[in-house]
């Protein structure tokens, strides 16, 4: 294969390759009989083994289990006992979920390897509706890179522009989504890690609600979320995985929420734009102009458009920074020492940034989280839906660990992602346009806290909407 990507005209609205179709469009062939999963899924193989030698996406693939689980589910279909929504759909896991009798290696070689002992919450819930789980998604060094640069893996890279980083953490779940290996990829998402690779792969990508999908392990901002195609898609999965779980505390209770319902009439309704939140990077000129863009289309369509002013602190992106070494710090010093060794050098550093740090400052880089929350929902009350930025810029080298390739400086990008980790509202990344360069740029559609059927209902009202431009042929990996 070539370094280089061409576009594939027969993608551009599923296509008809059965790796092109929808989750909607599968079940709805598998109801009719038109189609059986055991096709699907082998088309998928078929996709992953030709682009793989290059993208580096997936980590760890399971095609005797899923070919299997096909065949369990083409019976099912054929006697009209479906479990779900999602029985026969292929599904990407990424890398941190677990999966039983395999290890979780978090993108490092300076894990141990240890098998887990039990399933996520995500995958029993997966298995329970039937979807195909064909593998698990490659990510970086211990997540906490917006690239898919790892010192266990080959770099991932962008389907787009292989010389392109795909974004991160959930790096492999990104490309995996814009080259077509299944319709939902599943990420994890702390600081903008499903939007950002959402965004700089030009798919959509989902953060619920904080809790409505059961993370395991939970932690404070930490959330699960699909990416693919399209939004309805995003919403598919999303319902079928949403509930409590007792691994995690956070975890909200089963909502009566109609998800297949993604109506959305802008009229009368008040939407934000966001443009700056008033710490860390700014957004390049061409990015604002895609994001004012998206919002002349609310605005065409009856909506008022209402700018929100910078509303965090200077710093305070750098604190929430500061949490997370302190964390990771932590892990380091528990790592095996000759394993330790093999971090990736800039994660290692990282690392570093949190030893030596004192109470008082502890603190206050724990209460920044909670400040962040306060202002974002206090921003953000007055109005129904908000557009912004999902990155300040578009997608940046592969080799690349971070945007700004800076150890001192590496979370600058992530302003208008981390504030809704913060607060805990939905936010979805839609595909807005296209820079010069070609790189694909993400628009960010927010709701308020368990709006997250509304915050997808605007986003699919966009994605159907938005400027010609915005949409191109899906990438394909040259021969």
């Amino acid at each position: 294969m070539s370094a280089s990507t061409t576009h594939d005209p027969a993608a551009e609205s599923g296509g008809t390759s059965l790796t092109g179709l929808s989750a909607a469009e599968l079940v709805a062939a598998y109801k009719e009989g038109d189609l059986e999963p055991q096709a699907v899924v082998s088309a998928s193989f078929e996709l992953i083994e030709k682009s793989e030698p290059e993208l580096h996406a997936i980590y760890d693939s399971f095609p005797e289990q899923a070919l299997e689980a096909a065949q369990e589910s083409a019976r099912r279909w054929a006697s009209g006992h479906a479990l779900g929504p999602l029985d026969g759909v292929p599904v990407t896991l990424k890398e941190n979920q677990k999966v039983k009798g395999r290890p979780t290696p978090w993108g490092s070689a300076a894990t141990t390897p240890v098998p887990a002992e039990s399933n996520a919450p995500v995958i029993d819930r997966l298995q329970s509706e039937g979807a195909i789980i064909l593998g698990r998604t490659t990510m970086p060094e211990l997540g906490m890179l917006s690239s898919g640069v790892s010192s266990l893996h080959e770099t991932v890279r962008n389907p787009w522009n292989l010389a392109w980083s795909p974004g991160g953490s959930s790096s492999g779940g990104g490309a995996a989504a814009a080259i077509g290996y299944a319709p939902i990829n599943l990420g994890s998402d702390i600081g903008g890690s499903v939007r950002l690779p959402a965004s700089w792969c030009g798919v959509a990508g989902f953060k619920p609600t904080f809790g409505r999908i059961a993370v395991d392990p939970p932690y404070f901002g930490r959330h699960i979320g699909p990416m693919g195609r399209s939004v309805a898609d995003l919403a598919l999965a999303t319902g079928a995985l949403a509930g409590p779980d007792d691994r995690d505390p956070y975890s909200l209770p089963k909502q009566r929420i109609d998800w297949a319902d993604l109506t959305f009439d802008p009229a009368g309704r008040r939407i934000g734009l966001v443009l700056d939140v008033g710490d860390g990077a700014a957004a390049d000129p061409e990015v604002l102009d895609v994001v004012r863009r998206a919002a002349a289309v609310f605005e065409r369509a009856g909506a008022t458009i209402v700018e929100i002013p910078p509303f965090l602190e200077s710093g305070t992106i750098d604190l929430i920074d500061l949490f997370w070494r302190i964390g990771h710090w932590n892990d380091y010093c528990r790592m095996d020492p000759e394993r330790r060794k093999l971090l990736l050098p800039f994660i290692a550093e990282w690392c570093r940034g949190g030893h030596g740090i004192s109470g008082e400052d502890a603190l206050r880089s724990h209460d920044a989280q909670l400040d962040v929350a306060r202002r974002t929902i206090a921003a953000t009350a007055d109005v129904d839906v908000i557009l912004s930025p999902v990155s300040p810029g578009a997608a940046f080298p592969a080799e690349w660990p971070m945007p700004s390739n800076d150890v001192n400086d590496p979370m600058s990008h992530i302003g208008f992602c981390v504030t809704y980790n913060m607060s805990g509202q939905p936010a979805v990344s839609v595909n807005g346009g296209f820079t010069e360069a070609g790189s694909p740029v993400g628009v960010q559609i927010a709701a308020a806290r368990y709006e997250d059927r509304l915050a997808l209902a605007a986003a699919h009202f966009f994605e159907s909407e938005r400027p010609a431009s915005a949409v191109r042929p899906w990438p394909t990996l040259s021969a």
